[in-house]
């Protein structure tokens, strides 16, 4: 089956101008965004071009990511604008076309390219990073290992024995602090034990390591100090302490702290795991992320609307320039209430859900208004 022939015709008008915006943009973000730290890093602490430019090349969908939205935006609005002022939109209407029959390539190549960003987000994004920062550190003389977490914090919640009430039975029973995680030890670690009530006990190690066998943790060249209801105070130490706590810490320490390095698969885990360790605000975060996952590719849907439709406005002539910042203004406006709705849900003012698709639902909705006065 052939597409009609006034889709195949738009199609070809704005295609050229997506790849042209698209690749316009990466080059810029990419510029600003890793290239002066490259050249920064080669002049300061002697980084090899070779892998300066594998880390360039690697950094590359991240920003084209980021570029597709807006590409989308600068096509359908340039294209549409070009083809109002020349009269060809009218010649259109005279002949029975509507405008919603005119937009229509526009919102499927839109959709073709939110589909591609998402594939993009969730697949070639989070490897690419992972890949760019390994071999970053590797050039610099860091192991990835060596550096996977810093200040690792993990509560555990569960209920304290010999407590007098129920209320005072629930609640935090340990709390695990480890300054530094390298080379699959636990360094400078502190644990508060709140398992038995009126007891408090402090575990301090130089280092901790995980037994998998035992299920439990082997803390090495520390010391417990134990306080007692009475007031007195216990101090032992040791060369080597078994103490049964999960595997918590060790899969907190593994998460990426950038949610841009993680599919959405390994958010959703990642969540799991915030969720478990009692880490409310970072629970709310990634579950901001996990949805942006999906709304930031339809970011291109959106810009592809609002792009034909103004350019679409019978009213509408002026000059590629204005386009140009008019464009502008779409983008700074739509990026700056999407972070204040994802800095409420992550605040937890609003449901992360909510707080993730109102940007969208507020865009569509603003959309379809603009189309409607378009068709008229």
């Amino acid at each position: 089956m052939r597409l009609p022939l006034l889709d195949r015709w738009l199609l070809k008008e704005l295609l050229g101008p997506l790849l042209f915006f698209i690749v316009l943009f990466t080059l810029l973000l990419l510029t600003g965004g890793v290239m002066l730290e490259l050249i920064r890093k080669i002049v300061d602490k002697n980084l090899p071009v070779s892998i300066a430019a594998q880390v360039l090349i690697l950094s590359i969908p991240r920003w084209l990511a980021f570029s597709v939205p807006i590409g989308t935006l600068m096509a359908s609005l340039f294209v549409f604008t070009r083809l109002s002022s020349n009269s060809e939109l009218t010649a259109l209407r005279s002949l029975g076309v509507t405008t919603v029959r005119m937009i229509s390539a526009a919102l499927a190549l839109s959709l073709v390219m939110t589909v591609f960003s998402f594939v993009l987000n969730d697949v070639v994004v989070p490897r690419s990073e992972r890949y760019a920062e390994a071999s970053l550190r590797r050039a610099l003389g860091r192991s990835l290992a060596s550096e996977t977490g810093k200040d690792i914090i993990y509560p555990r919640f569960g209920i304290r024995s010999g407590a007098a009430d129920e209320d005072s039975r629930r609640g935090l029973t340990q709390l695990f602090y480890s300054r530094r995680f390298e080379k699959g030890e636990m360094r400078d670690v502190t644990v508060l034990d709140f398992t038995r009530a009126d007891f408090t006990q402090m575990l301090m190690a130089e280092k901790a390591t995980w037994n998998e066998k035992q299920a439990s943790w082997d803390f090495f060249d520390g010391q417990i100090l134990t306080l007692n209801p009475n007031g007195s105070s216990t101090k032992v130490g040791f060369d080597r302490y078994v103490y049964p706590l999960g595997s918590g810490p060790l899969r907190l320490a593994a998460v990426e702290k950038d949610a841009v390095n993680m599919t959405v698969a390994e958010a959703i885990q990642a969540e799991r795991l915030y969720l478990e360790a009692g880490s409310i605000k970072d629970a709310r975060k990634i579950q901001v992320r996990i949805q942006e996952k999906f709304t930031v590719p339809l970011t291109c849907l959106v810009f592809g609307l609002f792009g034909a439709t103004l350019g679409c406005l019978p009213s509408y002539r002026t000059s590629r320039s204005f386009s140009f910042v008019l464009a502008l203004g779409i983008i700074c406006i739509y990026y700056v209430v999407g972070f204040s709705f994802s800095s409420l849900g992550v605040k937890g003012t609003m449901q992360p859900v909510l707080a993730a698709w109102m940007p969208i639902l507020l865009s569509l909705g603003g959309g379809g208004l603009l189309l409607r006065q378009a068709s008229r």
